[in-house]
């Protein structure tokens, strides 16, 4: 009896473990592709939805310091929108090809002059048009103890976007115990090709939908900026931040900073500028985002050399998201751990080069918690 009593009181002791993972129908593409919807759910409260589409990362459901729980990703309600808008906004998006700007749309490789589709000013954007974020990709779900995801896999014929080389990619997204969302990219290609990944999200701890960031706290671990030209092409020089308004080794909120007056700041109406990273390739604590009145932080750590911070200052202010608001300038930010732009023609920058027989590897992390003042 002793026995039984003490497995019962164990087994009422023991915590439910709840987390799954479930998948949908989406819609149709106006192509006529289907396109699935994964739902990755924990037992700490934080459910991730990822879209076949872009393999577009829609939903990030956490709970603030008292329990309650908000979608923190913009993003638009319906397939439709997502093809018909997300072109300006990229919300939740794989990048690339090329994430970031390549200058004047073309690089060298191998002696021989590779040319892109220019689609802001005379540079590629992102590649350029068509780029992963149109695809439809390949989704299969898995569940590994407690950690649940998905893998999407996309292959890129040779020539797409003018890139050289068929290139075969695979994005997993693992919603991990600690409230965690994992991004590992691996790709490999049959022929020397460029390659720079990166996520797209953007991010109002407060609840997406719910107003400015320009409250919310960033701190930014490391002391240098990557100079870049007006039209976010780097001029090859590195600014230290002390003194200036990208200064965030300690936590500051945007809105201390954002309207301060600096050369780099000109013409781009808020932050939309690259911190150098430690080029070590290992994985490390890159920045900080915090919502003072929810309560909610998140920490980013990556391998990759640079995280881009943008805070949405070219929103139209006329599209809703799929909370029904008006999304309006700097309603939130994106931080993309990425390579640095224009690498492909700044050979002092970390390599973007991908050869036959390499495979490329890339981890990026989205840390949820709660600081317990919301």
């Amino acid at each position: 009896m002793k026995i039984a009593a003490a497995l019962a009181l164990a087994l009422v002791a023991a915590p439910a473990w709840s987390a799954s993972v479930t998948r949908a129908p989406y819609g149709t593409t106006k192509a006529g592709e289907p396109v699935e919807q994964v739902t990755l759910t924990n037992d700490r409260g934080m459910s991730v939805k990822v879209i076949a589409y872009g393999a577009i990362v829609t939903d990030i459901v956490v709970p603030d310091a008292r329990g309650r729980k908000a979608n923190v990703a913009l993003g638009f309600g319906s397939l439709a929108d997502y093809e018909a808008k997300n072109g300006d906004y990229a919300f939740g998006a794989v990048m690339g090809r090329y994430a970031g700007r390549i200058a004047r749309a073309r690089f060298a490789l191998d002696g021989r002059e590779i040319k892109l589709i220019p689609n802001d000013g005379p540079n590629a954007l992102h590649g350029g048009p068509g780029g992963l974020f149109t695809k439809v990709w390949r989704i299969m779900p898995f569940r590994d103890g407690r950690t649940v995801g998905a893998t999407l896999s996309y292959i890129s014929p040779d020539g797409e976007q003018g890139f050289p080389g068929r290139l075969d990619i695979k994005v997993t997204y693992s919603l991990e115990p600690d409230n965690a969302l994992r991004i590992d990219y691996e790709a490999r290609s049959d022929k020397p090709t460029i390659l720079n990944l990166t996520n797209h999200s953007y991010f109002n701890l407060a609840g997406a939908g719910s107003g400015t960031v320009r409250g919310h706290r960033l701190q930014i671990f490391t002391d240098r900026l990557m100079e870049s030209d007006s039209g976010g092409i780097p001029t090859g020089g590195f600014i230290p931040v002390a003194g200036t308004p990208f200064d965030f080794r300690q936590p500051r909120t945007i809105e201390s900073m954002i309207d301060r007056p600096h050369p780099q700041m000109e013409g781009r109406r808020g932050f939309n500028h690259s911190w150098v990273l430690p080029m070590e390739g290992r994985l490390q604590l890159a920045a900080r985002l915090a919502d003072p009145g929810s309560g909610r932080q998140l920490d980013v750590l990556t391998t990759e050399p640079s995280l881009t911070v943008y805070t949405g200052n070219w929103f139209s202010g006329r599209d809703a998201g799929a909370q029904g608001a008006i999304y309006r300038p700097h309603d939130g930010v994106a931080l993309e751990a990425q390579h640095l732009s224009d690498s492909p023609n700044r050979p002092e920058f970390p390599t973007t080069l991908l050869k036959p027989g390499q495979v490329f590897h890339s981890t990026t992390i989205y840390r949820f918690s709660v600081t317990g003042t919301g």
